[in-house]
C-alpha cells in the first residue's frame, strides 16, 4: 500500500520537475518540452519556461543560469500560454517553433527559405539565441534581433538612419505580464547619436549626444571607470549602441516603470547589485522646464528660465507647473555690425550643462569657429563645442536643459545685447560695492606695512641675512652658490632655501642623461652633487607638467613642516622663470617601483621578505605620521611605487606631495570636483565621486602592499580568461586558500607562509568598496604586528576586473587629462625615478 501512494506522488510530481538537457543545442531531432531547458556551453544562461510571478501562464524564454527568475528574451510574450502542454522543436521549413498542446504555433523564427535538415538552434554563452544554417554556419535569426526589455553585452541597439528601423528595448506592462508596455528605449542616430526612452512615443529621456568616448548628458560617465559602451557607425546608415562582454555579468533592463537600470551580479551574495538608474531625478524627465527652461535639482525649485527668458505663463510657472516653459523677452536683432554700439546679438554662457536636444553638429576643433558660424546665422539661437563631437547648434527651440555639477559641457545662448548689459548690470551691483571696500582696505592696509617696514627695515635686513648664511653653512662651502632673489620671495617658502638655476645645472652637469634618476608625468629628477659633496635628487618639472603653481607650493607648504625617519626630507627649491624645482636628499636605491618591477634591477636578489616586510611597515608608518601624529593631518592621494624612495638601508620614505591635502583639527574628510592620483590606486569613492579621506589613503596603501607581495603591477592583466586585476587575481587565490601562488616566486618560503598570506588579507581589507569597511592604518599596523591577531573577513574587491585605457577614452602618459572643465585626472607615467 505504501509503495503505491509513493508511485502515485512520484508521478503526480513530474509536471512539477525540471530537467535540464546538457546540450545548448536544439536539432530536428532534439526537442524541448515545458520544464525541459538546454544550458549554453559555459553555463551560463539556459533556454526553457517559466511563469512570472502572481500567474500561472507560461512563456518561452532565456534566462541566466545563476538567476532564472531573473529573465533577459522572451519568445511568446504576446501569446501565452495557458498551461505546461508547450513544446520547443524545428519546423518542418526550418524554424524554431514554440507549439501549444493541441499543436498550434503560437510563436515562430518566421525565417522563409530554410529546411529541417541544415538548421539547428543554439544558447550561447552571451544570452543570444541563435538559428544557424548548418550546410554554411551562418546564421539565419537570432534574439538578439529582437530583444525583450533587458540589454546584454555584445547584443546591439541600432538605428538605420535610411530606413528608420529600429532595433531596441521595450519594457514588459508590469511584472507579472511580459506583454510590451508604454516604454521603449533605442538609439536615435539622427544628426548626433543619442539613447532615448519613449513613453508611447514620446521622449522620456534621453542621455544626451555621444561624443565618441561617453555620452555628455550622463554625468556618471564622466568617471575614469567606464564600462566600455560604444557607438558605432557601419558606414552604411545603420548606427549601434553596444558594450563588449566581460568578466561579470552585467545587463540593463528597462522597467515597466520606464527607467534604464544597470545591475552587475554579485556572486558573493547571490543578487543583483545597481549600478546606474536612468532618469535618476525630476530633471531628468525630458523637458522637465519646458522650452527655453532650465533645470537643476540642487535649487529650490527646480526649474528656472534661461537668462533673457521668462515665464509663458506665470500662474502655472509659479504653481509649479512648469511644462509651457518660457519665452524671450527681447528678440534678437541678427546685427553684429552695430553690436559694439549697444545693438547686435552677443551670447551668454552656461556652464556644466547637459546641451538641449535637436543639436545639429559642424565639425571644428575650435570653439571660435563655432562662435562666428551662429552668429553669421539668424536662425542660430544657441551652441556648443565639444572637443570630440566639434560644434553643436539649435536653431527653433531649446528643450531639455539641465544643469550638473562640475561636470558637463558650456553652452551659449544667443541674446539681444541689451540682455547681456543687463545680466552684466546686476553682475555691476554686488562687484562696484565689494571693489570698493577691498580697495580702501588695501589701502589702509598698504599704509600700514610702510610704517611697520619704516621701523623695523634694519632687522629684516639682518634676518635675511641670517638666512642666506645659514644655507649657505648647509648646502655648500661657497656661499655665492644660493642666492636668495627678491624676485623670488613671492613664492612664500617658509624657512626652505632658494637654490639658484646655476647651482643645480652644475651639480647635476646641466641636467646630463647620465644623472637622470626618473622621469614622470610632472617631468624629471636628477642626481646632483653640491660643491661640498653633499648628495642630492632634483625634480625638474617640465613646462608641459599637470603640476603647476599650486601643486608647486603644494608641496613645498606641505613637506617643509614635516619631519619623520618615513618622509623624504626636502631640502630646498628653485624658482627661476619657468623653471620649477624641488631639491631632495638623494635616496642611493631610487624608487620601490624600480626595485619591484624591473627584472634586471640587482634589487630582485637583495628584497628578500623580511626587507619587503619592514619597507610596508615603514611605508605604514609614515602614513600612520601624515594622519595622526603630525601637527598637520594630511592626506597624501597619490601613494603608489614611485612615490616611495628607498635610502642605502631600504628604509623606505614617502615622497611626492605636490597631490596633498591638509585637514584641519576636526576635518576628517572632504570632496573635490578636481579627483587627482593614478589610475588603479584611486578608492573608488575618490575615483568616481570626488571623496577622499583617510581611507583613500589606506585603500592606496593596500594595493601598494599586494604589489610589494606580488612583485607585480596592478596596472597588468593576470590570468586572461577571466580578465582579472591585481586585485582580483589576490581575491580568487585567497579566496581558494591558494595564497602562495600569488606571492613573488623570489621570496616564497615555507618559513613566512602565515605571515605572507596574512600581509595577503590585511591588502584586502584595505582595497574593500566602502570606506567605513577599510581599517584606519594605525589598526593596519596593529594588524602587521599581530597586536591584532584575528582578521575580520574582507568583501570583494569592488574594482577586481582589469581596467585599460579604451576605458577612459585616452592613453595614461598625460600627467593630467582634463575632463569637462572642473574635473580631472592626473596619471603618472610608470617609468621608474
Amino acid at each position: 500500500m505504501n509503495t503505491k501512494i509513493v508511485l502515485l506522488l512520484v508521478l503526480s510530481l513530474v509536471p512539477f520537475l525540471c530537467f535540464c538537457i546538457e546540450t545548448d543545442t536544439i536539432t530536428s531531432n532534439i526537442s524541448i518540452s515545458d520544464p525541459d531547458t538546454i544550458i549554453s556551453g559555459g553555463r551560463i544562461f539556459k533556454l526553457g519556461f517559466f511563469s512570472p510571478e502572481n500567474t500561472t501562464d507560461r512563456y518561452l524564454g532565456v534566462f541566466y543560469n545563476v538567476s532564472q527568475e531573473t529573465v533577459i528574451w522572451i519568445a511568446n510574450r504576446d501569446r501565452p500560454l495557458n498551461d505546461s502542454s508547450g513544446t520547443v522543436t524545428i519546423s518542418r521549413n526550418g524554424n524554431l517553433v514554440l507549439l501549444n498542446g493541441r499543436n498550434e504555433t503560437l510563436w515562430s523564427t518566421n525565417v522563409t527559405g530554410a529546411s529541417p535538415r541544415n538548421t539547428n538552434a543554439q544558447i550561447q554563452d552571451s544570452g543570444n539565441l541563435v538559428l544557424r544554417d548548418t550546410s554554411t554556419g551562418s546564421i539565419i535569426w537570432e534574439s538578439f534581433w529582437q530583444p525583450s526589455d533587458t540589454f546584454l553585452p555584445a547584443m546591439r541597439i541600432t538605428d538605420n538612419i535610411n530606413t528608420n528601423i529600429k532595433v531596441g528595448l521595450s519594457a514588459w506592462t508590469n511584472g507579472s505580464d511580459p506583454q510590451q508596455g508604454s516604454f521603449t528605449s533605442g538609439l536615435e542616430a539622427l544628426n548626433i547619436p543619442q539613447i532615448i526612452i519613449w513613453n508611447n512615443g514620446r521622449p522620456h529621456w534621453r542621455s544626451g549626444p555621444w561624443n565618441g568616448q561617453i555620452l555628455i548628458g550622463v554625468p556618471d560617465m564622466y568617471s575614469p571607470y567606464l564600462d566600455g559602451f560604444s557607438v558605432v557607425n557601419d558606414h552604411t546608415g545603420t548606427f549601434y549602441f553596444t558594450a563588449p562582454e566581460g568578466a561579470f555579468l552585467m545587463r540593463i533592463t528597462l522597467n515597466s516603470t520606464g527607467s534604464l537600470v544597470q545591475t552587475l551580479w554579485n556572486d558573493q551574495h547571490g543578487n543583483w547589485d545597481i549600478v546606474w538608474v536612468a532618469p535618476q531625478n525630476e530633471c531628468d524627465d525630458y523637458g522637465a522646464c519646458g522650452p527655453f527652461g532650465s533645470c537643476s535639482i540642487r535649487d529650490s525649485p527646480i526649474c528656472s528660465c534661461i537668462s533673457g527668458f521668462e515665464p509663458v505663463n506665470r500662474e502655472e510657472w509659479e504653481s509649479g507647473n512648469w511644462t509651457s516653459g518660457c519665452a524671450r523677452r527681447r528678440q534678437l536683432q541678427c546685427n553684429l555690425g552695430n553690436n559694439t554700439r549697444g545693438n547686435g546679438d552677443g551670447f551668454l554662457r552656461l556652464q556644466f550643462t547637459k546641451v538641449p536636444d535637436f543639436a545639429e553638429q559642424f565639425q571644428s576643433r575650435r570653439p571660435d569657429v563655432c562662435r562666428t558660424r551662429c552668429l553669421s546665422n539668424c536662425s542660430c539661437i544657441a551652441y556648443a563645442h565639444d572637443p570630440n563631437i566639434g560644434c553643436m547648434s539649435w536653431s527653433e527651440h531649446l528643450i531639455d536643459v539641465q544643469r550638473f555639477n562640475g561636470v558637463g559641457v558650456d553652452l551659449y545662448i544667443r541674446l539681444e545685447n541689451s540682455e547681456l548689459d543687463n545680466h552684466r548690470d546686476r553682475k555691476l551691483v554686488i562687484i562696484i560695492p565689494v571693489v570698493v571696500g577691498f580697495t580702501a582696505i588695501c589701502i589702509a592696509i598698504l599704509i600700514t606695512w610702510c610704517w611697520i617696514v619704516k621701523r623695523k627695515g634694519k632687522r629684516i635686513a639682518i634676518e635675511k641675512d641670517r638666512k642666506v648664511f645659514e644655507a649657505g653653512l648647509a648646502f655648500s662651502s661657497n656661499s655665492s652658490a644660493i642666492v636668495l632673489r627678491d624676485e623670488n620671495e613671492k613664492v612664500m617658502i617658509e624657512e626652505l632655501p632658494l637654490f639658484t638655476f646655476g647651482t643645480l645645472s652644475r651639480s647635476t652637469d646641466k641636467f646630463h642623461e647620465n644623472n637622470l634618476l626618473g622621469k614622470g608625468g610632472f617631468g624629471s629628477v636628477y642626481k646632483g652633487n653640491l660643491a661640498n659633496g653633499n648628495e642630492i635628487a632634483v625634480k625638474r618639472l617640465s613646462a608641459a607638467s599637470g603640476q603647476g603653481n599650486e601643486e608647486f607650493m603644494n608641496e613645498v607648504v606641505v613637506i617643509s613642516k614635516l619631519q619623520h625617519r618615513n618622509l623624504v626630507r626636502l631640502l630646498g627649491c628653485c624658482v627661476e622663470g619657468e623653471e620649477k624645482m624641488l631639491i631632495y636628499e638623494y635616496m642611493p636605491n631610487k624608487s620601490l617601483d624600480g626595485c619591484l618591477f624591473d627584472p634586471n634591477h640587482p634589487s630582485q636578489k637583495i628584497l628578500d621578505w623580511r626587507k619587503r616586510f619592514n619597507i610596508i611597515e615603514g611605508i605604514g608608518r609614515g602614513l600612520l605620521y601624515l594622519h595622526k601624529d603630525s601637527r598637520l593631518k594630511i592626506i597624501h592621494r597619490d601613494l603608489k611605487p614611485s612615490n616611495v624612495l628607498l635610502d642605502e638601508d631600504w628604509n623606505p620614505k614617502i615622497s611626492d606631495f605636490g597631490m596633498a591635502r591638509i585637514f584641519g583639527g576636526n576635518e576628517d574628510h572632504g570632496n573635490t570636483a578636481r579627483v587627482v592620483g593614478t589610475y588603479g590606486y584611486m578608492a573608488p569613492e575618490y575615483a568616481m565621486e570626488g571623496r577622499f579621506s583617510e581611507k583613500s589613503d589606506v585603500y592606496s596603501f593596500g594595493v601598494l602592499l599586494l604589489e610589494i607581495v606580488s612583485g607585480k603591477r596592478n596596472t597588468h592583466y593576470y590570468n586572461h580568461g577571466l580578465s582579472l586585476s591585481l586585485l582580483g587575481w589576490a581575491w580568487k587565490l585567497w579566496n581558494e586558500e591558494n595564497g602562495l601562488d600569488f606571492v613573488d616566486q623570489t621570496i616564497e618560503s615555507s618559513n613566512f607562509k602565515g605571515e605572507i598570506v596574512r600581509c595577503i588579507h590585511i591588502a584586502l581589507l584595505c582595497v574593500q568598496e566602502f570606506p567605513n569597511d577599510r581599517p584606519a592604518i594605525q589598526t593596519v599596523l596593529s594588524m602587521l604586528s599581530r597586536e591584532i591577531l584575528d582578521l575580520p573577513r574582507p568583501e570583494q574587491p569592488v574594482f577586481a576586473e582589469k581596467w585599460n585605457s579604451s576605458h577612459v577614452g585616452t592613453g595614461t602618459t598625460q600627467r593630467s587629462s582634463q575632463v569637462g572643465e572642473s574635473n580631472e585626472i592626473t596619471i603618472t607615467m610608470l617609468d621608474g625615478r
